[in-house]
Parts: structure tokens; C-alpha cells; sequence
């Protein structure tokens, strides 16, 4: 829960999914249902496949780090209740799952990225603080509106290669 005094949290939506040109890094864009607001959250190249996968329908031949966690939620006996972006510290964007179990109410610290592919897979809605949001661009209103069926075409075209090369 939010601490007393603190911005309340409102439903969102994802409103885009798209890439920043001068640090290509992809970018998710939240949106309220309801206000013209945005909140652009830069996130990894991985995160932002997963999510872009389930927007669009595609599913992988083997589970994604979010259908792993999702059956385990499912196969422990819970469900995912919302996920929250609850914080930003340092330019770092904070996010928590919150899970629904018997009754009760498990909070999980986590990254937004892996928190929205998670909503996604578990049809669970967003939440975000409102104070987090920021005023739309003039003129942004149709360029980060994602089309499933175009970014399903794109991502059938993809090699995961194509969203960069990693190495431990």
C-alpha cells in the first residue's frame, strides 16, 4: 500500500511499446485510462521482447522467464492481484507484484519491465502512483499507440539476436 500522504495509485494501460532512437533502448509508455498523461519507463531489450510478445499474441516454443514465474504463482496457489509501479529513486523506477493467496496479500519487490510482462501473462492490471506520470507531448497523442497486428508481423520477421547480443 502506498505510505500515508503519498500519490494515490491509478489503473493504467500500456499505451506503447517502441525504441529510443539515441540510446536504443527500448521504452514501455504507461498511460492512465482516463487523463492525458504518459510515463515512458526505459527497460531491456529482453523485457521488452516478452512484453512485446504477449501484446501482440505470439507465444514462444519454450516459457519466458514470465510464464515460468506465472505457472509457479498459479501452481503455488495464488494469483497475481495487480502490479504497482510504486516509486522512482535515482532514475531507477520501482515496481512491486502483488500476489492474492487464501486470503491474504504478498507484496514482491521487482523491476516494471518484468512486472508488466507478468500482468500481461496473468491478465492482471496495472497500477501506477500518479505523481509518476507526466503531461504528454504536444503531438505524441497517435505515435505511441502500438498496433498488435503490425507488431505481431514484426515480431514473426525478428531473431531474438535482433535486439542485441549478450554475454556473461
Amino acid at each position: 500500500m502506498p505510505e500515508p500522504g503519498a500519490s494515490p495509485l491509478v489503473k493504467a494501460k500500456i499505451n506503447g511499446l517502441a525504441l529510443d532512437v539515441s540510446s536504443n533502448s527500448p521504452v514501455v509508455v504507461l498511460a492512465p485510462e482516463d487523463e492525458d498523461l504518459i510515463l515512458p519507463i526505459w527497460i531491456g531489450h529482453f523485457e521488452a521482447w516478452a512484453i512485446a510478445m504477449e501484446l501482440s499474441g505470439v507465444t514462444s516454443k519454450r516459457p519466458l522467464t514470465h510464464d515460468l514465474l506465472n505457472g509457479t504463482i498459479r501452481d503455488l496457489g495464488a494469483t497475481v492481484d495487480q502490479i504497482q509501479v510504486t516509486d522512482l529513486k535515482e532514475q531507477t523506477f520501482y515496481a512491486k507484484i502483488v500476489l492474492a493467496r487464501n486470503g491474504d496479500r504478498i507484496e514482491i519487490d521487482a523491476r516494471p519491465s518484468d512486472s508488466i510482462a507478468l500482468a500481461l501473462k496473468a491478465k492482471a492490471p496495472i497500477f501506477v502512483r500518479h505523481d509518476l506520470f507526466q503531461k504528454r507531448p504536444p503531438g505524441s497523442e497517435q505515435a505511441d499507440k502500438y498496433d498488435p497486428e503490425a507488431l505481431k508481423e514484426r515480431l514473426r520477421n525478428l531473431n531474438p539476436e535482433d535486439f542485441g547480443k549478450y554475454s556473461l
